[in-house]
């Protein structure tokens, strides 16, 4: 996947500026598709110039105008035809896990230490999914079809987080660093 198809997928959900996807990517895309400001910036200019993307100047009150961005019927047919292709497995690449392979040559205690705030920075954003669940999904049974696809994401991360807790509730137990 590129940029350019998570940018498609935001753009098809609803038309922004870049200052609108920057922030959409800071507060939902960003935690599973990392990406700069500058990155999607620069992305959308070639998304433009490809002509998966349209851009409108907006008029605003005491400000400078601002770039709307709109998905084109081209760029739903890449988003169509990437979301229909095969996702190849995604490889997990974890300095975490490495510093505990070298478990043997290093510091114990500053590896607990380690864990330990890898488990509050779980509990955090774990408790920042159910908030989130919560408040735009408060009956997943009922969702209707469009809403489906981000109660999934938003499920997936709820329980990636569960999971690094209890791994990371595994690795205290197993250092003789639990506290509960």
């Amino acid at each position: 996947m590129a940029l350019e198809h998570a940018i498609l997928v935001s753009l098809a959900e609803r038309a922004a500026s870049g200052y609108d996807l920057a922030r959409r990517f800071d507060a939902s895309i960003g935690h599973f598709w990392k990406a700069s400001h500058q990155q999607i910036y620069k992305v959308l200019g070639r998304m433009e110039a490809d002509a998966w993307v349209v851009s409108e100047l907006v008029p605003q009150d005491g400000r400078p105008d601002k770039k709307v961005y709109v998905i084109t019927a081209a760029g739903r047919d890449e988003l169509a035809r990437w979301a229909s292709t095969t996702t190849p497995p995604e490889h997990l690449r974890s300095e975490f896990a490495v510093k505990l392979r070298a478990l043997p040559f290093g510091d114990t205690a500053a590896i607990v230490d380690d864990v330990r705030q890898r488990r509050r920075h779980h509990e955090a954003q774990l408790a920042y999914y159910r908030d989130s669940a919560a408040r735009f999904y408060p009956d997943p049974a009922s969702l209707p079809t469009d809403e489906l696809g981000g109660w999934l994401v938003l499920r997936g991360g709820i329980l990636g987080e569960e999971t690094g807790i209890a791994w990371c509730d595994e690795i205290l137990q197993r250092l003789g660093g639990t506290e509960r």
